[in-house]
């Protein structure tokens, strides 16, 4: 009988049959936080219904698996952003086509320390937390106390989104986290703290997350204010931080893992991407 063997250390995840040794067999699939507890509830499933497979997943970031993929270490690249034009080219010069999935959608989530009397914030306000114009909480919820920012490395995909879509330059003193669970405890033990994670990481999981509070988000301060956790809004497309995931294939490598894409995006993985607290594209 074959098993799967699995293990979490930091932000690497490993997932085996191990009877399996057949190169053509074995997926490599890495990049994008995100996304990797995802890939391994799917991959899990997916041996279920066939145990021919071996698959390898890591996370530590969207422009980890980018690069693993250009470098011939990856099948797979998970990514919660598009490619930069500069990777563009570069896989160009390596001669390495590509195929791209958009398998699912997330939404970032807004996390500060459950004690903190805020419960909404605006996309402005936010702006300023996160580059340190506002430098304490006393202005946006009252509490006479600095502001301490949980983010990511510049490798992450939610890094980029984040930066991008409020059109900002980070605080120096921003910490650099390297996942979801690093923010996540960091901001359960400090009543000063704010960070972002992906809402797909916390929304099955609310009773996991005692201590954190899910900011909702505000387009401006007399806006409806909408949570990453409502599935209609983001159905409806009214949550602001909201994104495609996405998987970048090497055309090479794409016989061997079309199983897994189809079973995830047109067989039973479409529940367990529902069920794991994303959202499905179509």
């Amino acid at each position: 009988m074959k098993h799967i063997y699995s293990f979490l250390i930091s932000y690497f995840v490993f997932i085996n049959v191990v009877s399996c040794s057949d190169e053509k067999y074995t997926i490599k699939m890495k990049g994008s936080d995100t996304e990797v507890n995802l890939a391994v509830n799917l991959a899990e499933q997916f041996d279920k219904i066939d145990h021919s497979f071996s698959i390898a997943i890591s996370g530590g970031g969207s422009g980890l698996g980018i690069t693993s993929l250009m470098n011939g270490q990856a099948d797979i690249a998970n990514s919660s952003r598009p490619l930069t034009d500069e990777e563009i080219q570069l896989f160009k010069e390596k001669n390495i086509e590509l195929k791209t999935i958009v398998f699912a959608e997330d939404a970032t989530a807004f996390v500060v320390h459950e004690d903190n009397p805020i419960e909404e914030i605006d996309i402005q306000t936010l702006g300023k937390i996160l580059n340190g114009t506002t430098s304490t909480w006393k202005s946006v919820s009252g509490l006479d106390m600095p502001i301490n920012i949980y983010g990511r490395q510049s490798s992450s995909g939610t890094y980029s989104f984040v930066k991008k879509k409020l059109k900002i330059e980070y605080s120096p003193k921003s910490k650099e986290m390297t996942g979801n669970a690093q923010i996540l405890e960091g901001i359960k033990i400090d009543k000063s703290g704010i960070g972002y994670v992906g809402a797909g990481y916390i929304s099955k999981k609310i009773g996991e997350n005692k201590g954190i509070k899910v900011l909702k988000i505000k387009e401006s301060p007399t806006a409806t204010a909408v949570s990453p956790l409502n599935p209609e809004a983001i159905k409806k497309r009214q949550y602001f931080f909201q994104r495609p995931l996405y998987q970048f294939i090497p055309v090479q490598s794409w016989e061997k893992v079309k199983p897994f894409i189809e079973f995830e995006t047109k067989g039973a993985g479409r529940a367990i991407i529902e069920n794991s607290g994303y959202y499905l594209i179509n």
